[in-house]
């Protein structure tokens, strides 16, 4: 898991994120917000964001390659604070995909690893 800490507030680093999954021609599929559903009980917790990430024509290529597979798609972000900190963690795709026996398949990781850097890379400029 490549987890790392910035200075940034998490809802700073989530717009960074979606940022970087334009650029990369991905899509946000789910933006989980833990903090505003928690407030909507009336309750106040720290940051802790998901953003679920995948884009249809890489979840063709994964069912393809192991049907299995889309069980762990989308891939997701999480954004967090911890410790007043603010984290990023994100399970990389070859990692994920690391557990099915595809060569295919960790060839598709592979790929997205490289996609996933880059949109993680606009955090840590």
């Amino acid at each position: 898991m490549k987890t790392f800490t910035t200075d940034k507030s998490a809802d700073e680093v989530i717009e960074l994120l979606k940022h970087g999954v334009d650029n990369e021609n991905m899509r946000v599929v789910s933006h989980i917000n833990g903090q505003a559903n928690a407030a909507k009980m009336g309750k106040t917790v720290p940051a802790d964001q998901i953003l679920e990430i995948f884009r249809p024509d890489y979840a063709i290529r994964v069912w393809e390659a192991c049907k299995p597979a889309g069980h762990d798609i989308p891939l997701r972000i999480h954004v967090y604070e911890d410790e007043g900190s603010t984290k990023v963690a994100c399970r990389m795709p070859s990692e994920t995909f690391s557990v099915y026996s595809s060569d295919a398949l960790m060839e598709i990781g592979k790929e997205l690893d490289e996609v996933f850097e880059n949109i993680l890379s606009v955090v840590e400029k």
